[in-house]
């Protein structure tokens, strides 16, 4: 679905906070809503979005389409096991953890190789894809950074040899 007014309003304080960075290239995930949230920054930097699938959601099998967030505000039991047991793929036809974290880690790579040594990439991503490259990058529990806000700016440094470094999760004074 498309971004909501708060969210397009996000989108373009997203743009103001990160107007002014010189970025090698803007990434998205393909999904309506991480171009929509990325449109306003790529046309203040002159920059055309490129798509990378990998780095889309998680699959949540029988609960797509925000049943998730659904279940947990019920407190249904299966949803607190996924955080009790952090796992996803205790929803029925969820991705289990080690293909989510080997497609995002691919994902990850194609951006840092398109964007080159020593050059700043901006990723347009979600939630999960968020959390998980924070976990690979500190070698946290599985659901240390299972929850970043919308439009906030988390920072990761790629260094030659795969090596990662989380410098910022989850800054939203751009938001305030």
């Amino acid at each position: 679905s498309p971004l909501a007014p708060a969210g397009e309003a996000q989108a373009l304080a997203v743009a103001e906070r990160l107007g002014e960075t010189p970025a090698a290239g803007i990434f998205v995930t393909g999904l309506i809503r991480t171009a929509q949230t990325a449109a306003p920054l790529a046309a203040r930097l002159g920059l055309e979005p490129v798509a990378i699938p990998a780095l889309r959601e998680v699959r949540l099998g029988d609960w797509e389409g925000g049943i998730l967030r659904i279940r947990m505000a019920e407190g249904d039991p299966t949803a607190l096991r996924i955080i009790e047991e952090e796992r996803w793929d205790v929803i029925p036809g969820a991705e289990p953890a080690q293909e989510f974290a080997a497609r995002v880690t691919a994902g990850f790579d194609e951006v840092v190789a398109a964007t080159g040594p020593g050059a700043t990439a901006i990723v347009v991503a979600h939630g999960g894809v968020i959390g998980e490259l924070c976990r690979q990058a500190t070698q946290s529990r599985p659901f240390a950074f299972v929850h970043a806000d919308n439009c906030s700016i988390t920072r990761i440094v790629a260094f030659a040899g795969g090596r990662r470094l989380l410098r910022s999760f989850n800054d939203t004074n751009h938001l305030a």
